[in-house]
This record gives structure tokens, C-alpha cells and sequence, in this order.
């Protein structure tokens, strides 16, 4: 017999118990979840970050420091991913972590909240930024508030991605990746309106500080109590009906003996599992550089108002929005997951070096053009990176493993940030008189690193990783029984 598939049965005898597959709407449920995280991404570093350097005068470099330490206590995903493999909480493998994390992120939110409305009271009583003992401790408190906050994230999200192996099949892993991921898209623009329109009608009334104040506490008891209601709809059941965790175990009513020594031991077992790691670092920091250059290359380069330029995201998202799900139905079937995934890597390093070309044309349109085509480029490159990520899990630890992969998802986006800003830095001091040549330095930065991802890609063997992890997990198990 041929080496067990850990995204499908185990067993031919197993087919008769097999659990439904998961039709259309379904995965549109599920999708609400993801729609949920795409409202507080836009709470967090759209409505925080304006509030905190607009308004409270608090330097840039505080608020992104502080707003960056929810995406660097990722390293917490693999153990909340074990211990929901290990551990059933309230009889579910996944759901109940799913509901108790949505639960913490509400009050971890709101709490970040009161102490930056402090924060902002030492500022104005100081009259700017000063570094006293006051300021130390609430930046402090601010950041233990937002790393709680993204803790609760993993708590929940972790899970939740491994529910998503749990509840499908190779042949369908596609199409429910794009479009859960593109409600996550749709989350985002949803929660953009919502702060838009609000932000706007202060504005227009003249409100005071006092004002805008209440409006934005409302905003972070309403939005979050809607995340965590899409977070119980999106699951309420699914796990139930649809998983099929122990019917492809091979430790069967044995869980609580995947300890997490034992979970790590079969997450490191394959070279595989470096490989991907690698690739998945190196894919996520060149993808997302651009996010902390793209509105002032539109403003210096393309000359656009603060309004345009604010509008320049929104055109890639489109374009990703629209090919997240076309991705998942049509491409994945007909090129496979890793093909799909090399063709998107490659369309997006020609989308960097349009960029670069689009700012000795200082044509606005052609660059809006250009990022939309960044959009559907990308959108093909992550649908195919994460229908590839969902399938390099052994079902007895999918959620170590998809904990270890959102680990170095998130580890890598905190880092392209920070890398964005360095390199420009870096190509206004090297081109002083081109800001064409400082911006297309990031933008050529992310086309090669995209092509030496395309080479960690070329050399990931999905059947070698799950020889290997079957032997990891028949090791655990033969080293259980003799002790």
C-alpha cells in the first residue's frame, strides 16, 4: 500500500465513515471568520496608528514599535497549535480555542485602548514627547497590552487554520483557501468604511478631542463584539459535521500523548519542513516590503495629494480580492499547487520591476494600473502558498505545523515593515537625486528576493515530508509504548 496521505483517509476502510465535504456556502461561513480578523487589522494599524501619531501626538517610532509586538509573539502559535492537537477543549479539537481567543482579543483590544488614551493624557500634560518615568512604564503597559492582544490572535486564529486541514480534502484545499482569504480582503475594506465614515463625519461636525474619543471607544466595543459574533457563526458546528481529525490520526483515542516535545520532534523530523519555513520567510518579507513605501513613492514620485495616495492600497487589493478565489477554482486545478504558486512568484517579480519603470513615467494611472496587476499576482502567489502550507501537515500535529508556518508568516511581515524603511533610507542616501532610484531599490529588493523564493520552493518535496512524518509519528507512538 502507498504511504499514507495525511490530507486524506488513512485507510480504505476509513472511506465509509468519512465525514461530508464541505460545499460552497459553507466555506463562505467559514470565510466570516477571516472577514472578522480583516475589521481588527484595520482597527489596529489604520484607526490606532492615525489616532495615536495624529492626535496624541505620540511618535511614530513608539506606535509602530508598540503596534509591531502583536506580530512578534507569533512563536506562541506553535504551542497553541499543539496544545489544540493535544488538548480538546470542551469535547472540539479546534472550536473551543477558536471562541475562547476571540473572546481575549476583545478585552485585550480594549484595554490597549484605555492605557493609549493615558498615554496620550502624559503627552498633552508634558505639552509634547518626553521620556520620563510615566512615559516609560505606559509605553510598556501598552506594549504588554498589544502583545496580549496578538496572543489572544494565536490563541484563536491557530486553531482555526487547522480546522481548515481537519475539515478538507486535498482535491477542495484550494478553493477554500481563496475564499476564505478573500473574505479576509473583504473584512479589511469593510472595516475601512466603517472608520472612514466615522473619522469623516468628526471631522466635518468640527468635533473636539473629547468627542473623537467617545466616538473611537464605541467603535472598539462594537467592532470587536461583531468579530467575535462572525467568530462563533463562521464555527458553530463545523467542526462537528465536517472534521476528519480522528478518522486520519493513526494515534487515534491517544491525542493527549502528542506532548509537545513529541509535536516538535515531528515538526523538525523532515529537511521539508526547513525548506518551507525558508521559503515562506523569504515569500512574505518580499511581498509585503512595499507596504511601508507605497504612499510616499505615490506622493513623492507620482506627486499625488494624501487622499490619492491613501487610495493606492486599495487598488492592489482589488486586484487581490479578484484572484484569490479565481485562483482557488480554476488555477490550482489545472496547474497544481506548487506550478500555481512559482507562476505567481514570478508574475509578481515583474510587477516590482513595472513599478520601478511606471516612476520614470510619472504617469499615476499607469502605477494604479501596475498595482492592481501586483494584486492579482499576488493574490495567485498566496491562494497557491497557502493550499501548499494547509497540505505540509501531518493530521495527528496540524496545528504545531500550522502554528510553526503562521509563525514565520507573521515574523516576516513585522520584518518587511521594518526592512521597507531601511532600504529606502538606505537608497535616498545612496540616490540623493533620484527618488525613482531610492524607491525602485526596495521594489528590485523584493523582485530577487522573490526569485530566491521561487528556488527554496524548487526544492520542497511534499511526498518526502510526509514520509518522513509518518516515521516521526510512528517513532512517538513505538517510543510511548515501551515507556
Amino acid at each position: 500500500m502507498a504511504i499514507s496521505d495525511f490530507s486524506s483517509t488513512n485507510s480504505v476502510a476509513s472511506t465509509e465513515k468519512l465525514p461530508p465535504r464541505i460545499n460552497l456556502l459553507t466555506m463562505f461561513r467559514l470565510g466570516l471568520f477571516q472577514m472578522g480578523l480583516g475589521m481588527l487589522a484595520v482597527l489596529t494599524l489604520g484607526v490606532l496608528n492615525r489616532v495615536m501619531i495624529a492626535e496624541l501626538n505620540i511618535p511614530a517610532t513608539i506606535t509602530a514599535g508598540t503596534l509591531a509586538v502583536a506580530q512578534f509573539v507569533a512563536p506562541t502559535r506553535v504551542w497553541f497549535g499543539q496544545i489544540s492537537d493535544a488538548k480538546p477543549l470542551f469535547g472540539k479539537h479546534r472550536t473551543g480555542y477558536v471562541w475562547i481567543g476571540a473572546a481575549l482579543f476583545m478585552i485585550a483590544l480594549s484595554l490597549a485602548l484605555g492605557v493609549i488614551w493615558r498615554l496620550g493624557d502624559v503627552v498633552r500634560a508634558n505639552g509634547a514627547w518626553v521620556w520620563t518615568t510615566e512615559t516609560i512604564l505606559e509605553t510598556a503597559l501598552l506594549a504588554l497590552m498589544i502583545a496580549l492582544y496578538g496572543i489572544a490572535l494565536c490563541v484563536s486564529s491557530t486553531p482555526f487554520f487547522a480546522l481548515l486541514v481537519d475539515i478538507s480534502d486535498e482535491d477542495n484545499r484550494g478553493k477554500l483557501v481563496g475564499i476564505v482569504w478573500s473574505m479576509m480582503t473583504v473584512g479589511i475594506a469593510v472595516g475601512g468604511i466603517i472608520s472612514k465614515v466615522l473619522l469623516k463625519r468628526l471631522e466635518e461636525s468640527n468635533a473636539s478631542f473629547e468627542q473623537l474619543q467617545a466616538a473611537i471607544n464605541g467603535l472598539f466595543i462594537i467592532v470587536p463584539a461583531i468579530v467575535f459574533l462572525l467568530a462563533i457563526i463562521a464555527t458553530f458546528g463545523i467542526e462537528e459535521k465536517y472534521s476528519r481529525y480522528s478518522i486520519r490520526s493513526t494515534i487515534g483515542e491517544r491525542e493527549d500523548k502528542i506532548t509537545l516535545g513529541a509535536a516538535i520532534k515531528i515538526l523538525t523530523a523532515s529537511r521539508q519542513t526547513g525548506l518551507f519555513f525558508t521559503f515562506l520567510l523569504v515569500m512574505t518579507v518580499s511581498l509585503f516590503m512595499q507596504e511601508a513605501v507605497l504612499e510616499p513613492y505615490g506622493g513623492q514620485v507620482f506627486r499625488m495629494s494624501v487622499g490619492q495616495s491613501s487610495m493606492l492600497n486599495t487598488f492592489w487589493g482589488i486586484g487581490m480580492l479578484m484572484s484569490l478565489s479565481a485562483t482557488g477554482y480554476f488555477l490550482i486545478p489545472r496547474l497544481g499547487k506548487r506550478k500555481t504558486t512559482e507562476f505567481g512568484c514570478l508574475a509578481v517579480a515583474v510587477c516590482f520591476i513595472l513599478m520601478i519603470l511606471s516612476g520614470f513615467t510619472s504617469n499615476a494611472k499607469l502605477f494604479q494600473t501596475v498595482l492592481v496587476l501586483f494584486g492579482l499576482s499576488a493574490g495567485v502567489t498566496t491562494t497557491g502558498a497557502l493550499s501548499l502550507m494547509l497540505d505540509l501537515t501531518a493530521a495527528e500535529t496540524a496545528g504545531t505545523f500550522i502554528g510553526a508556518w503562521g509563525t514565520a508568516q507573521a515574523l516576516a511581515r513585522g520584518t518587511a515593515t521594518v526592512m521597507g524603511g531601511i532600504v529606502l533610507d538606505i537608497g535616498k542616501a545612496i540616490f540623493s537625486s533620484s527618488n525613482v532610484l531610492a524607491y525602485g531599490l526596495v521594489f528590485a529588493l523584493q523582485a530577487v528576493g522573490i526569485i530566491l523564493a521561487i528556488a527554496c520552493l524548487s526544492r520542497v518535496n511534499i511526498k518526502e515530508f510526509r514520509d518522513t512524518a509518518k516515521a516521526a509519528i510512528a517513532a512517538v507512538i513505538e517510543s510511548d509504548l515501551d515507556g
